[in-house]
């Protein structure tokens, strides 16, 4: 007897609003805030222009260990009383940090926001950065990262930064430095970074019910103490790209398994393809339904699972493809990874992949943005990347009207197969003839 199941239709998407933003300018900062009218709990988040983008070349990690130095004390009250404050509230810092941002945050009953957001600021604006605690944390840092670094993932994911951004670059550089990086910062990079980036004002997110919020009392509360003009944030950054694939070959002796990373620079997080690119990537390899899930694990049986999708901060992007493959089908699993790629730019995407790729990122969107943090967390994208108060409701007409001549045109200008940097982490021995004969490009070994 055979048992045939059809896969089940993507179904009607359901009505959805995003609540009213409202913007003002508060002792020196500014307060974007969200109505949620009946909500108990309310988020506050400072933003704050203080992302990896912002560590000197050469210094990367000074944002992950101030991140953690943050929870040692302040000027007003040793660790434990802080903790306890904190813990009071019913609440914990929630700390942050992306390539364009530093961001903290509390969760608490409204009528507890104000004093949350105090003590919030208390920790961002006067940490005590004692030198012993400093360095403690930057050695639990460094530790943790060498820990890490151990395991299959973080060289292959440094060697593809590197080689797509130029290991001269900041952005060419790991979002949270590397073992070696983070072990040779000082005390004083840390207070120095602190004193630069923050002091300035920042962005105060807030999202609760406005009818029982002081968002005056709040911003000032967030904002005191502080100064500073405003600062450049920078315009995207032009990210050459080398012609023709390469293949960089991290040796990892006596691996079972391959770690596979391929990728190339795309456009930034405000390009006006932003939409199609994201709908292309999900036909490609941004679901589980994806086109390179099916052939390489269902179809080809090389891996547990295969993801490639496009990602963007306000200045640069990369489309990559990652994922993990036995040892022996290491080199026909690339093979077709590429090719997959290439046919997806070749040819498009079709109605029926896209109507199941619209269904769930439309889907996805109504179901993130339903808590005040997940709203917190859609208003820090329109502060970052400087979009309209309306842009998370015409983001959802924008992926339910997307249709396949747009997706398609996005995947033929975005994805560049003939120009992927093709990493590989595994055993160099076993490997390294096989992937040199797929011809797919010139093979360098890289200096671990």
């Amino acid at each position: 007897m055979t048992l045939i199941a059809d896969r089940p239709g993507p179904g009607a998407a359901r009505p959805y609003r995003f609540p009213q933003v409202v913007r003002r300018t508060v002792a020196g900062g500014q307060v974007v805030a969200a109505h949620l009218p009946g909500q108990n709990l309310a988020v506050a988040l400072l933003l704050l222009d203080a992302g990896a983008g912002r560590e000197p070349t050469g210094k990367e990690g000074l944002g992950a260990v101030l991140a953690k130095a943050l929870e040692e004390g302040t000027a007003q009250r040793d660790a434990t009383a802080y903790a306890l404050a904190i813990e009071g509230l019913g609440t914990e810092l929630v700390i942050g940090l992306d390539w364009d941002s530093f961001q903290v945050s509390v969760q608490v009953p409204v009528e507890r926001l104000n004093a949350a957001v105090e003590l919030l600021a208390e920790a961002v604006r006067t940490p005590k950065l004692d030198p012993d605690d400093v360095r403690r944390v930057r050695d639990d840092e460094a530790t943790a990262l060498r820990m890490d670094w151990a395991n299959p993932g973080p060289r292959a994911d440094a060697a593809l930064r590197a080689d797509l951004f130029g290991a001269g670059n900041r952005w060419g550089r790991p979002l949270y430095g590397d073992p070696e990086s983070v072990a040779a910062l000082d005390v004083e990079d840390v207070t120095v970074f602190h004193s630069e980036w923050f002091i300035r004002p920042g962005t105060l997110v807030v999202a609760g019910d406005l009818g029982r919020l002081d968002l005056d009392a709040l911003g000032a509360a967030a904002f005191a103490g502080t100064g500073g003009g405003p600062v450049d944030r920078g315009d995207p950054i032009e990210v050459p790209t080398r012609p023709g694939r390469r293949i960089i070959l991290v040796d990892r002796p006596g691996s079972v398994q391959s770690t596979l990373r391929l990728g190339h620079p795309s456009p930034h997080r405000s390009h006006p393809d932003h939409v199609p690119m994201t709908l292309a990537g999900t036909v490609l390899g941004g679901a589980f339904t994806s086109r390179l899930n099916h052939l390489i694990r269902e179809v080809r049986g090389y891996t547990y699972g295969i993801r490639g999708d496009f990602a963007s901060s306000r200045r640069f992007g990369r489309f990559g493809v990652s994922s993990g493959v036995q040892t022996a089908v290491t080199a026909p699993a690339v093979v077709e990874a590429v090719g997959e790629i290439t046919r997806t730019r070749e040819t498009g995407v079709t109605e029926e992949e896209l109507a199941v790729a619209r269904s769930w990122r439309a889907g996805q969107l109504s179901v993130e943005l339903q808590s005040p943090r997940s709203i917190a967390s859609a208003l820090t994208t329109l502060v970052v990347h400087d979009l309209p108060d309306d842009y998370h409701a015409r983001l959802r007409e924008a992926l339910l009207a997307a249709d396949v001549a747009e997706v398609s045109a996005a995947a033929a200008t975005h994805l560049r197969p003939a120009d992927l940097t093709i990493v590989v982490e595994g055993d160099a021995a076993v490997i390294r003839d096989e992937l040199v004969a797929t011809g797919l490009g010139e093979l360098v070994e890289h200096a671990s």
